[in-house]
């Protein structure tokens, strides 16, 4: 395994089903496991369409977080327009679309971290960063995409975006002008009876001084007395965290993840595809709500491999795609290995030797594939439009809510409240009529800033 900042010496090759992450040899694995007794901490991957008893089953595994960095800067046409654009955004306090050449963004009033602008393409999209052209300064762009973006298109997906959207801004640049700098991967598993314990955690200091991770480095959250999260390590090298993702998802309302989740237990199945799920429960449940009252049976675990700068091109000599893709599977192999959760052994006091948890050998298990284009498989069309009806009840309901308040402040009675409704209609018809500028301008507004929200236009 290739852990240094030397090219690695094996051919390179695709993370694929035929070639495991880490090009391990089967065969000699299982010996090794046997002649210990099986408590060797090594990741044995589950066979597809493996049931387990426990009742944990896979619901999600792809990326989470991208981002990188483009050795380019911005053409100077492209920064006039968008220097002409932010002033408008400054000058109306808030973020304007952009459409240039048949990219549209979202562009903020301000820039920030060295960058003058910075602009948004939705969910569908990536967050870039661009700065003002300056020939000593190379690297003039910064991108990331979000985790709705790299759960619903998958990797292959975000590099086709990111080549046609510079290509599209007018961007000139060659394959060995990406650096990447953060990429993190995830496994969600639906495991009602699993509970958090940050003493389970093993971190082994054997690949080398820049793996070393002590108990110092673990951040410990919890709630009404239960662990729901643990993260070891630092966000520019390696950090691996285990959370309660149920949870997390209903705090940051990402309503998006049931849908996703959702949709691999509709395909589980002995047809279902390998990008779906590997491993599942002997009876999975039906579906997954934010129900409180079924919390624990719908508990969802996220376990998450993130890989910072300095772990990607220090220690593996990661930073263009090809190397990205060639190498990416044995780092998030060799990140299972350096840090364990484990199954204590109540008659061995040797941490080092305890076997992995269950849960710990699935979600290793699960990276053994192509990780190039694992995504979820679910239809974005009917989540954005679940999303825009969400929007739309929201509005609606302040609407009632603020018109009812209205009618108690005029001092109107239940029964006469039909009436009062009517009438605060017409006062607001009367109101827009009066300043229609002023009315089509914060139509205008709206439209922009829902853009990414709203039904296309028919063709």
């Amino acid at each position: 395994m290739q852990t240094t900042d030397q090219n690695p010496t094996h051919s390179n090759r695709p993370q694929n089903k035929s070639y495991p992450a880490g090009g391990t040899d089967k065969n000699i694995m299982h010996l090794e496991a046997a002649k210990d007794g099986g408590k060797r901490g090594v990741v044995v991957a589950p066979p597809s369409g493996n049931t387990d008893p426990r009742g944990m089953t896979v619901l999600h595994r792809g990326f989470d977080t991208l981002a990188l960095a483009v050795k380019a800067n911005i053409p100077n046409e492209l920064f006039d327009y968008l220097e002409v654009e932010k002033e408008r955004a400054d000058y109306e306090r808030r973020e304007v679309l952009i459409d240039y050449n048949g990219v549209k963004m979202h562009l903020k009033a301000h820039g920030g971290n060295g960058y003058r602008f910075i602009a948004s393409g939705g969910p569908d999209g990536a967050t870039w960063f661009f700065k003002k052209p300056n020939a000593k300064d190379e690297w003039g762009i910064r991108l990331s995409f979000g985790s709705y973006f790299m759960a619903v298109h998958g990797l292959g997906r975000a590099k086709a975006h990111v080549d046609d959207t510079l290509e599209r801004l007018g961007v000139r640049f060659g394959p060995d002008d990406i650096s990447i700098s953060r990429a993190d991967f995830c496994i969600d598993v639906h495991a009602p009876d699993f509970e958090l314990v940050p003493g389970q955690f093993v971190m082994h200091s054997g690949a080398g001084r820049r793996d070393f991770m002590t108990d110092a480095e673990k951040s410990i959250n919890g709630k009404s007395g239960r662990t729901t999260s643990v993260t070891v390590g630092a966000s520019r090298n390696r950090q691996v965290i285990i959370y309660d993702k149920r949870a997390e998802v209903i705090a940051h309302k990402k309503t998006y993840w049931w849908d996703i989740w959702n949709h691999t237990l509709r395909y589980i199945g002995e047809s279902a595809p390998r990008n779906i799920t590997l491993h599942r429960a002997d009876t999975p449940p039906a579906a997954l709500s934010p129900d409180p009252d079924h919390a624990q049976a719908n508990r969802v675990w996220r376990v998450e491999f993130r890989a910072g700068k300095d772990l990607l091109k220090d220690t593996w000599g990661i930073r263009t795609w090809d190397q990205f893709f060639d190498r990416f599977g044995d780092l998030c192999r060799q990140s299972g290995e350096v840090v364990r959760y484990t199954d204590p052994d109540p008659v061995d006091s040797n941490r080092a030797r305890w076997p992995n948890h269950p849960l710990w050998e699935i979600v290793c298990g699960e990276m053994n594939d192509d990780l190039i284009e694992m995504r979820s498989g679910a239809d974005p069309n009917p989540m954005k439009e679940v999303h825009r009806e969400q929007q739309i009840s929201m509005i609606f309901r302040n609407i009632v809510g603020c018109s009812i308040t209205l009618a108690a402040l005029r001092g109107v009675s239940f029964d006469a409240l039909p009436e009062a409704i009517e009438e605060i209609a017409n006062d607001m018809q009367n109101h827009m009529q009066a300043s229609p500028q002023k009315t089509e301008k914060q139509l205008r507004e709206a439209q922009e800033r829902y853009t990414f929200v709203t039904r296309p236009d028919p063709m």
